[in-house]
């Protein structure tokens, strides 16, 4: 059998080296400030919420602390595997081995849809978009966190090291879709210099990771991001 489910678009810094990923996990956003955005604009307190591409599980049990019933889709199998080991003493909590573009739900089954850094990049992901219409159930909300390439050193590596990337066609993409955007000033702090470097390696191409470590010092990294949503 794959290890990933077809249709999967490869994430290969989570996927090749989760438990490094894990520090980036640890590190981004220590304000909280992405989930307080997030249920500023619609509260899963309560509500049944859809993490798309929840990787090793990291954000389910912070949902499932207020949610009453969350769901993790992950199309990767080793993650799938980990996120029901970290998650195994929650009874809210149920993980499936699934892609955005195909997920095993009911229609309007969902309260809150996010997606971190997984699967919806811009054009060619209509058909999760069309899923999560139609699992949200009216009165709902989606959401997608992702970084914003126009900002700071670290949107200027990204852009280095996927140059194909247009920032401005994405952008298009979701004003079409009709999704709202707002900005996100978020940051990595880290304990270890060692796990920053860690991360800016597989964050991007060695030679890039390697500006970047030389450009970056301490234990933080300007994070800026996007948060896009759309209200069902």
């Amino acid at each position: 059998m794959p290890r990933f489910l077809r249709g999967a678009i490869p994430s290969p810094n989570i996927w090749n080296t989760p438990q490094t990923y894990e520090l980036e996990n640890r590190a981004v956003d220590p304000e909280g400030r992405a989930e307080a955005a997030m249920s500023a604009i619609r509260s899963w307190t309560g509500a049944t919420v859809l993490d798309i591409g929840c990787g090793t599980g990291y954000h389910l049990p912070a949902l499932a602390a207020t949610a009453t019933r969350v769901i993790g889709a992950e199309p990767h199998e080793d993650l799938v595997r980990l996120a029901r080991r970290r998650c195994r003493a929650l009874p809210n909590v149920e993980i499936h081995a699934a892609t955005a573009q195909a997920l095993p739900l009911p229609d309007a089954s969902v309260d809150v849809a996010i997606a971190r850094w997984a699967y919806f990049f811009g054009p060619g992901c209509e058909p999760g978009l069309a899923e999560l219409s139609r699992v949200t159930r009216r009165g709902g909300a989606a959401f997608v966190i992702d970084i914003d390439t126009t900002r700071g050193a670290f949107g200027r590596w990204f852009g280095q090291s996927i140059p194909a990337y247009s920032a401005r066609s994405v952008e298009s993409f979701w004003n079409r879709q009709g999704w709202q955007t707002s900005r996100l000033d978020l940051r990595m702090s880290f304990e270890r210099r060692a796990d920053l470097e860690a991360v800016l390696r597989i964050e991007f191409t060695p030679t890039v990771a390697d500006q970047a470590i030389a450009e970056t010092p301490g234990l933080e990294i300007a994070y800026p991001n996007l948060l896009r949503w759309k209200l069902f």
